[in-house]
């Protein structure tokens, strides 16, 4: 049997949940209503604790098994908040606010984690507590960090944490995983250049930014192809690019925003240190100045060998080895899920959302189907992970 029998009884809860967020999404913090509706729910389930403002608005539900001999605790997170895109598609459920969707399936990751807390509070056949993590701000503003900083681990108990995110074009009924990184580190860069402006027809007057941002655009694509090991991991982008307004004047200033990426500590301090100095140096060649300012990013999300080793098998247990990647590619797309496994051994599962569009596109959508897979999943992970013991 692929899923839970009885998660597959209720599975059509799970999907009216999903729907219902979907088509109310919040964005980063601002999630107060999926806040409530969570704490609502896990009310319902009958969970032993729930409590609120974690993080500043997340949810975090606390179960614990019907064996009193064991005082471990593991952690199951889940994502609350949508992004600010338009919805396209003409669903029956499609987003009610104008300019917000869920189109990185965190509906589906909270309906999923919602379904397991519903069975695992009525069947209680484990030994210790399972936490369930309904995590805001994922979408870049660092809710992952928040809830941690707010003393969740410690509160709880948690000796180990995992999370879940679709991945569209795996197909559904499939997991995906990895040891050691699986998603890169983000930092957004903000590069300022300082020219002299002056008249188009008289260049040899000014000291063109434009012409000197130009020349940084073409060598900063130089750090990854030239500095970067060819069997290491980084992407560099410049991705927004601010000069002038006049079609004869020659701009005094121009600001260009980016990000960088990387696959491991290491790599991100070279790269950025890299970045400090062609941008610093091809400038002054040019007789201009420029300075970077970086934003706060995400760290590499890296698993832990023993944890991604313990959720493969129990994924194989559901799907079958055969339907478990465990080597898969790591993505340069980065998650705040990092800041809780700097905290807490754990991993990192993908779970397959079919054929859909791609994530962050305004025509995605969580395929409904692959609900029951990562209920199923996170059920079973508390089952193995906390076993009764004879």
């Amino acid at each position: 049997m692929p899923v839970l029998d009885r998660i597959a009884a209720f599975s059509d809860e799970i999907v009216s949940w999903r729907h219902d967020l979907h088509a109310h999404p919040e964005l980063l913090y601002d999630v107060h209503r999926t806040a409530g509706f969570v704490a609502e729910k896990l009310k319902a389930f009958g969970c032993d604790e729930i409590v609120t403002g974690i993080g500043r608005t997340g949810v975090v539900g606390v179960i614990r098994g019907r064996a009193h001999g064991s005082n471990r605790a593991i952690g199951l997170r889940a994502d609350m908040d949508a992004l600010p895109i338009r919805e396209v598609r003409d669903l029956p459920y499609r987003s009610t606010v104008e300019g917000r969707m869920h189109a990185c399936g965190h509906d589906g990751h909270t309906a999923m984690l919602l379904g397991a807390a519903k069975y695992l509070a009525e069947t209680r056949d484990f030994d210790g507590t399972a936490v369930l993590i309904f995590q805001p701000a994922e979408e870049g503003g660092g809710g992952g960090e928040a809830m941690v900083r707010d003393g969740m681990m410690e509160r709880f108990g948690v000796e180990s944490v995992y999370g879940m995110h679709n991945i569209p074009g795996l197909p559904i009924g499939r997991f995906a995983i990895r040891t050691s990184p699986i998603m890169a580190s983000t930092d957004r860069f903000t590069i300022t250049i300082q020219g002299r402006g002056g008249h188009a027809a008289l260049p040899h007057l000014t000291v063109d930014s434009v012409l000197v941002a130009s020349h940084i655009v073409i060598a900063l694509q130089s750090v990854v192809s030239r500095s970067v090991d060819p069997l290491e991991s980084a992407v560099v982008s410049v991705c927004a690019f601010e000069a002038g307004e006049a079609f004869n004047v020659l701009p005094h200033q121009v600001i260009m925003r980016g990000t960088m990426r990387a696959l491991s500590k290491p790599i991100r301090t070279m790269v950025q240190e890299r970045i400090d100095a062609l941008v610093t140096q091809v400038a002054a060649g040019f007789g201009a100045a420029a300075t970077v300012e970086y934003g706060s990013g995400y760290p590499v999300t890296e698993n832990h060998p023993a944890e991604t080793a313990f959720v493969a098998d129990v994924a194989a247990g559901i799907v079958g080895d055969d339907h478990v990647d465990r080597d898969v590619a790591p993505m340069m797309a980065a998650e705040d899920f990092s800041y809780m496994l700097e905290h807490r051994p754990g991993a990192y599962i993908f779970l397959g959302n079919g054929d859909s569009a791609g994530l962050h596109h305004p025509e995605y959508d969580f395929c409904d189907e692959a609900a029951p897979y990562g209920a199923s999943l996170w059920a079973r992970l508390i089952e193995t992970g906390l076993p009764i013991r004879g």
